[in-house]
């Protein structure tokens, strides 16, 4: 018996084997070497064996058996399995050929196998059958008849523990090897091994009965192949069948040597198999399943979509934030300006000095005319670079009517030796239409690139989808705020990246921190320019806080100067929000002197005039003209308002008189007022009605000034009559002079206004007309008030006594119910009077 027989002993049984080095390892098996198969049966298999004759088992006779012997193949390597590409029949055994080296020979899974059967063994291999995707072998032997199967796996067993082979891929873990009890399935599908195994109760024969084995009775049969962390039973509720139940071994390994040692074992009735006993089929069961992240994620939106929109902003800001800075930045210094380099302004400077000497001209500057501008507010210009060298965390605004100069006295002439600028004009921002084209035109103003605003509508339809379908929006769309907080916050990031850019390691106060240096060297830090703030505030607000609150940064910050240019006078209460405790540095500019309008004209006149070949008297242009001597009473009309001296000096210069082209200023002021303020109002979209306006016209058209209360006071601002007046001050028909804080009068909103009001009042159907329409609105106004007291009077009069005290109150509504009457008598002939200038005049 070879129970009495040690390993060591058996050297006589020795030649009933023949030894592994005779054969060699092919895709389908074990081999002889030098020529084709002939004394051992191979395995033919495509992509991994499939038993005999591709059968799917591999059967044992009588006097034979099966050993399955693990940690023969890296088992990582079956991933190659999952390649369409690779032909593993093919590839496998050369990549083990290549390691069969003699440097590393116990590397070869043959040597491996036959350090695992002992010489002396009293066996015969008949055939091994490698298992890769499972990282083991199937050995079939035969042996003599007075010897089990049995003693030779103990005898195996026993020899694999004292003598341990650990191969180079998993030197942590030695080979073991099981005697195969079953039928095992050798499947070439692509089912991989898994630390989990279904097992399945069939009965023997089909129709028959099959117990379902206790998780005791599964304990004692499976332990021997490894430990079991857990065995989890058929749920008794399942109608699956055949009956089943899992069993969760702690390594792979062991699951492995389970199923090919006890796949169709046969449970008999005494091991707990039921009368006819109990057929086992073992399979795989993945922990996990094929596709649980992507079931994950549609299971769960509400944690995967924003999840996803936080990634995605993430990559987006790391990815583009950079480049959006850079591009910021060459937008500020001009970096990619032609017309800045230094080489293309010395060229144009050549070009145009050659110009000149070939047209005679005389070298004449661009801004000759508002050289004479620059003169009478030379201290403007040098405040305000006096307050650039300064350090102090607020504002510098510089507030005018329209056409007053505020750009170019800040842009062309108190900013002209700085480099670093950044002009951000409100008026393009505030027109778009939607949040896109906002955000472009933002955008746009900084040179923030690239900027997908499209984005945010498909966005917006995105998260709308997604709320419908989940409950909540995903966070896939943002904001306008959002959206205009990371242009701006980008900004203020180039912009400080700008005023550090001189700084070096030799200057004196290196050592400091960087908002330490910006607050000691105010003359580094670059000046952000915000022209047309709060235009057409009154239709959204939201631009001009976003604006604000920037800026307000960037000050307190110390990263740059800002300077605001408005025509609005109340600019204070949106500033004010921004930077509620601080003062703002605040420069006025009003109309020219008559004197200075003069010389601004005459200039204008002059300039790129040409000699005259061979003349004695060279007279200027302004100097041959014999109709100047009418300016002083044009100017006089027209006042010092930029805009309109400048087309005056062009009429002029075209060849009109100044009385003509005053006469042209005059007309198109007219229409401009009758088509912005009177005729084409809209009351949902304005403020004030058309006889509000007029009633303005024609106060203003006798006198220069009418007082701020008196107006307040007539009957037709008696309902929000401040309101309108603020409102036509923002549409810039009207000027409202303060004093101390109050207001105190109103003017004409441009100097030209006052003698197109008189031009408009001349026009007698026109004035019939209007003052029609605020006849018909006071009687409409004296019509409500009569109603009211007519009301009030039926009250009293039901009364079921009238004590004597309701006298004077009677009598006071019966004096108003009188007056009213007799004003709506009055609004009445006079527009019966009105209505016959408008029948027998055109």
């Amino acid at each position: 018996m070879l129970s009495r027989i040690t390993v060591g002993r058996h050297v006589g049984l020795s030649h009933h084997r023949p030894s592994l080095r005779q054969f060699h390892l092919t895709s389908s098996g074990l081999r002889p070497k030098g020529g084709p198969p002939q004394t051992c049966k191979g395995v033919r298999r495509r992509t991994t064996e499939a038993g005999e004759d591709k059968s799917g088992h591999i059967n044992a006779g009588p006097n034979e058996g099966i050993l399955f012997l693990d940690n023969v193949f890296p088992l990582k390597l079956r991933w190659l399995l999952r390649l369409p590409f690779v032909n593993v029949d093919k590839s496998i055994p050369e990549v083990l050929k290549r390691l069969n080296s003699p440097r590393v020979g116990v590397a070869d899974p043959l040597s491996i196998i036959q350090r695992a059967l002992p010489k002396d063994l009293p066996i015969k291999i008949t055939e091994v059958l490698p298992r890769l995707k499972e990282g083991g072998a199937f050995v079939k032997f035969s042996h003599e008849p007075h010897i089990e199967a049995k003693e030779i796996e103990g005898t195996l067993q026993v020899f694999l523990k004292e003598n341990a082979i650990k191969p180079w891929f998993n030197p942590w873990r030695r080979v073991r090897t099981f005697l195969v009890r079953g039928r095992p399935w050798i499947e070439d599908l692509y089912r991989f091994p898994s630390s989990r195994l279904r097992v399945e109760f069939l009965p023997i024969e089909p129709g028959g009965e099959a117990a379902e084995l206790s998780q005791e009775t599964l304990y004692s049969i499976f332990r021997r192949y490894g430990k079991l962390s857990d065995i989890v039973p058929q749920p008794v509720d399942s109608k699956v069948t055949p009956k089943f139940a899992f069993l969760n071994f702690r390594l792979v390994r062991h699951a492995i040597m389970a199923k090919n040692c006890m796949h169709g074992f046969v449970v008999p009735a005494s091991e707990g198999g039921g009368k006819a006993g109990t057929v086992i089929k073992l399979v795989y069961e993945q922990k996990l399943k094929v596709h649980w992240i992507r079931d994950w994620i549609v299971n769960h939106p509400r944690i995967t979509i924003p999840l996803i929109a936080a990634v995605l902003a993430t990559v987006t800001a790391a990815a583009f934030d950079p480049i959006r800075t850079f591009f910021i930045k060459a937008h500020v210094t001009h970096s990619f300006h032609i017309t800045d380099n230094k080489y293309y302004k010395w060229i144009m400077s050549q070009v145009t000095r050659a110009n000149d000497l070939l047209s005679f001209k005389k070298k004449q500057s661009d801004d000759a005319g508002l050289s004479v501008i620059w003169q009478e507010r030379k201290d403007d210009i040098e405040q305000i670079q006096s307050w650039l060298m300064e350090t102090a965390d607020t504002f510098v605004v510089i507030q005018g009517p329209r056409g007053s100069g505020k750009k170019e006295l800040v842009i062309d002439q108190a900013l002209k030796e700085r480099k670093n600028i950044l002009v951000v004009d409100c008026k393009p921002i505030q027109e778009a239409r939607g949040d896109s084209s906002t955000i472009g035109a933002t955008a746009d103003q900084v040179g923030y690139k690239p900027v997908f605003s499209w984005m945010n509508n498909l966005s917006s339809m995105i998260d709308l989808a997604a709320q419908g379908t989940i409950g909540t929006k995903t966070g896939f769309s943002e904001t306008l705020d959002t959206q205009l907080d990371k242009i701006f916050q980008n900004t203020a990031t180039a912009l400080k990246q700008i005023a550090l850019e001189d700084r070096k390691k030799q200057d004196r106060d290196a050592d400091i921190g960087d908002d330490e240096y910006l607050e000691a060297h105010p003359e580094r830090r670059p000046v952000v320019v915000i022209d047309n703030f709060l235009h057409k505030s009154s239709e959204s607000s939201t631009v001009y806080d976003k604006i604000s609150q920037w800026a307000a940064g960037l000050t307190t910050g110390n990263i740059a100067h800002v300077i605001f240019l408005t025509n609005d006078v109340s600019f204070s209460k949106s500033l004010s929000k921004a930077l509620p405790d601080r003062v703002f540095r605040q420069i006025t500019l009003g109309d020219c002197s008559p004197d200075v309008a003069k010389r601004f004209v005459i200039n204008h006149l002059d300039a790129d005039s040409s000699d005259d070949i061979g003349g004695d008297d060279k007279l200027t242009p302004s100097q041959r003209r014999a109709d100047l001597g009418e300016l002083d009473g044009c100017i006089e009309t027209l006042g010092g308002r930029l805009t309109e001296l400048e087309f005056l000096a062009r009429r002029i210069k075209a060849g009109q008189t100044p009385a003509a082209a005053v006469h042209e200023i005059i007309d198109q002021s007219a229409s401009e007022i009758l088509k912005m303020y009177i005729l084409d109002v809209d009351g949902g979209s304005r403020s004030w009605t058309a006889p509000q306006a007029w009633e303005l016209v024609k106060s203003l058209s006798t006198s220069g000034n009418i007082r701020y209360n008196e107006v307040l006071l007539s009957d037709t601002f008696k309902s929000g009559g401040e309101a309108v007046l603020q409102a036509l001050e923002q549409a810039e028909l009207i000027t409202i002079v303060s004093t101390n804080g109050r207001p105190y009068s109103i003017k004409p909103g441009k100097p030209v206004y006052q003698a197109a009001f008189k031009l408009l009042t001349e026009d007698h159907v026109l004035k019939a007309r209007l003052d029609l329409a605020i006849l018909a609105e006071l009687t409409k106004i004296e019509t409500q008030s009569i109603d009211k007291y007519e009301a009030e009077l039926n009250l009293l009069a039901n009364l079921p006594k009238q004590p004597g005290e309701l006298a004077p109150r009677i009598k006071w509504l019966l004096a108003k119910l009188h007056a009213s009457q007799v004003k709506i008598e009055k609004y009445e002939d006079e527009g019966g009077l009105l209505k016959k200038v408008l029948h027998a005049e055109y």
